[in-house]
């Protein structure tokens, strides 16, 4: 099944109000999630604390903040990414990204030394690296390992709980985690393979890899290279969704897309842009997943009210009378949303089976 999601940003916009009403339109039409994007260099509030507040005001829709890992620490990351997944009752994933940026790194100093901060290649391995050690903190703790046995006031079985002592290049962490094992036993990961030196670690960690080209052979091309490198290191190929990221300008309404779009989005500086109608948008939608281009799309509004808007209400259901999308969440998790299994612990035993 075709798989849909959309960014929810919006400018100088610091209350959780509007963000909880987009995510509610976007609920209302079945999208798997929505993103909300996040940088220390621009102002704005904290993606992830928005996100954990308007959790309990949704019940289906996955939640996916982003979160820069270059300047926290990968141990806190972790629990708040977890703790998301617990207030969302399994809803929760999140995008890591990087700072390149020698303003952004003089505000935290832990990684700025001298003249610049690390090279993008340095800074994504990195990322790649926050991300295994995160799934190792989430598996850190196996399914039964909390015991809550009041009689004897025991909360947790200790030998179920693991020590991951993992050793990067820029940090160590021991464990184990401080918050029990997610819902879903790991929040989904969501990489923008699109960036410079991202690819490789959509491949090695992505449950969701975004892909920006306005090119439908080469998004093709682009999905069929990440699941051989996914296969490369050892995982299954078929849990790994790629996703066309674009963005839409849905201002024209009813009308035909602008000239230069109607057969697809053209390039601009912040990636493939699509302008036209909701119609033209859900033709080009469903050729391109037919054509096996990509599982799905992420899809970036220039107008947040306005192009949310007529995506539910206009590309969406014409996509469900289609027959390519679903009209409601069979399940109530993230990852069943995608059709992705629950991963077991890497830690967990068989019973009788020494650790």
């Amino acid at each position: 099944m075709l798989h849909l999601a959309a960014a929810v940003d919006l400018a100088d916009t610091y209350d959780s109000a509007p963000y909880l009403e987009l995510t509610r339109l976007a609920e209302h039409g079945a999208l798997d999630f929505v993103t909300l994007h996040d940088t220390f260099g621009a102002p704005g509030p904290d993606a992830l604390a928005v996100l954990s507040r308007i959790a309990p005001e949704t019940s289906r829709i996955g939640l996916v903040p982003t979160v820069t890992t270059t300047h926290t620490e990968p141990f806190h990351v972790q629990a708040a990414v977890a703790t998301l997944d617990w207030v969302s009752r399994g809803r929760a994933g999140w995008r890591p990204d990087v700072s390149p940026s020698d303003d952004e790194a003089r505000l935290f100093g832990r990684r700025y030394v001298g003249a610049s901060v690390a090279p993008p290649a340095d800074l994504w391995h990195e990322a790649g690296e926050v991300a295994d050690v995160a799934g190792r903190l989430w598996d850190s703790w196996e399914d039964d390992a909390e015991i809550r046995d009041v009689a004897t006031g025991r909360f947790v079985d200790r030998d179920k709980l693991h020590y991951v002592d993992f050793e990067g290049r820029t940090f160590s962490v021991r464990g184990p985690s401080i918050v029990p094992r997610p819902p879903q036993g790991r929040p989904v990961v969501v990489v923008d393979a699109t960036q410079p030196y991202a690819y490789d670690v959509a491949a090695r960690h992505a449950d969701v890899a975004l892909v920006g080209v306005s090119d439908p052979a080469q998004l093709a091309a682009a999905r069929n290279g990440l699941r051989r490198r996914a296969a490369e290191h050892g995982r299954d190929p078929d849990g790994l969704r790629v996703l066309a990221a674009l963005r839409i300008d849905l201002g024209g309404g009813e009308h035909a897309a602008q000239p230069g779009h109607g057969g697809g989005p053209l390039p601009s500086e912040e990636g493939p842009l699509y302008r036209g109608g909701p119609v033209d948008l859900a033709d080009l939608i469903a050729a391109w997943y037919r054509a096996g281009a990509a599982d799905g799309f992420h899809l970036t509004p220039l107008d947040a009210r306005r192009d949310l808007e007529r995506l539910v209400n206009g590309t969406v259901p014409l996509l469900q009378h289609r027959g390519l999308f679903r009209t409601f969440y069979p399940g109530a998790t993230l990852r069943e949303h995608l059709g992705l299994a629950r991963p077991a612990s890497q830690y967990a035993t068989a019973p009788g089976v020494p650790s």
